[in-house]
């Protein structure tokens, strides 16, 4: 008979992180762990208030099932079981690991997959004055992906004191939903000559109708207006790519249904990622595979990681070992 159990943990951050709703100093995160027979598989989800969640609410939702999972609830059932989201990423993650660790066939075989290659992730640069953003830019000036958070002001000048900065970094900038479209038409053109390669959600999601008649000379990709793969027919003609998380679909399995979902629908992937631990990373490792923007550095943020953290040199990932997850 499996056994659930769920843990709530904090990770202190290197430095505080802010984006347009906030800033933090430490990440709280969501462990479910499900054992029988001398083995445990493990998922992590990061609870998130802009889709309503706690790590108390989280934790409740999990526990929930606590009886299903010692009945062999599978996958497949969970998906309707749970909404979108952490609590049902924690638990399908776990169920992957705990798969993977039983039958002794790696993850990324059950998904169907050759093997897992490295990946070169993006890294974030905090929302801060234009000043102490160039200077974070210099320190990072070697990275081949620097993503910056916006805010709504001032943003013009943070794109310029990061590009002069590292001249050579592709960038990506992240509104997190904080522009209207005059900010829009007044920024974006300049954008073109800073090395901006992708704008993630720049409208609040249910207003970003306007994204049909705006024009679109760098691609924009929708983060808060893509929740999973039942998302995908309400962006066409709005974006030109998805940001698949874990946490906002509810796990590796709608991940990885979103991907061949958003792909037949003409939709460039991201894979991105709340600011989590390596064990958070692993499983969005198998969603990376092949896509146009990776974004999965959450690790790279924290002060301490998990034992068997994911193996980094500079901006690449290296898969994970199997003693972390999978």
């Amino acid at each position: 008979m499996a056994v659930l159990s769920t843990c709530i943990e904090t990770f202190p951050l290197r430095r505080h992180f802010t984006i347009s709703r906030g800033t933090k100093t430490k990440t709280v995160v969501v462990t479910a762990q499900i054992s029988a027979d001398g083995v445990t598989g493990r998922g992590e989800c990061g609870p998130n208030l802009r889709y309503a969640e706690t790590p108390e609410s989280v934790v409740e939702q999990i526990e929930a099932l606590s009886s299903e999972i010692a009945n062999n609830l599978d996958r497949l059932a969970l998906q309707a079981l749970l909404p979108p989201g952490a609590a049902r990423n924690a638990l399908d993650c776990a169920m992957w690991d705990f798969e993977a660790k039983r039958s002794g066939r790696p993850a990324w075989a059950h998904a169907g997959l050759d093997g897992l290659k490295a990946v070169q992730t993006a890294f974030t640069l905090s929302a801060d004055s234009p000043d102490a953003m160039g200077r974070d830019a210099a320190t990072n000036k070697e990275r081949p992906v620097l993503k910056l958070k916006l805010t709504g002001d001032d943003d013009l000048a943070r794109v310029r004191a990061v590009h002069a900065a590292a001249p050579k970094a592709r960038l990506i900038v992240d509104a997190n939903e904080a522009w209207d479209t005059e900010t829009y038409n007044k920024t974006v053109p300049h954008f073109v000559e800073l090395g901006v390669a992708l704008i993630e959600q720049p409208f609040p999601e249910g207003q970003d109708a306007e994204l049909v008649n705006l024009d679109r000379p760098i691609p924009v990709c929708a983060d808060e207006s893509f929740r999973d793969a039942s998302s995908v027919v309400g962006l066409v003609g709005r974006y030109d790519v998805v940001n698949i998380k874990l946490d906002k679909t509810g796990g590796l399995t709608n991940s990885l249904q979103a991907v061949s979902t958003a792909r037949e629908a003409g939709f460039e992937i991201m894979v991105g990622c709340m600011v989590g631990t390596s064990l958070a990373m692993a499983p969005a490792f198998l969603v990376a595979q092949g896509a146009e923007f990776v974004d999965l550095d959450g690790p790279l943020l924290l002060a301490d990681d998990r034992d068997w953290p994911i193996p980094v040199e500079g901006s690449i990932l290296l898969p994970p070992r199997a003693e972390l997850w999978g």
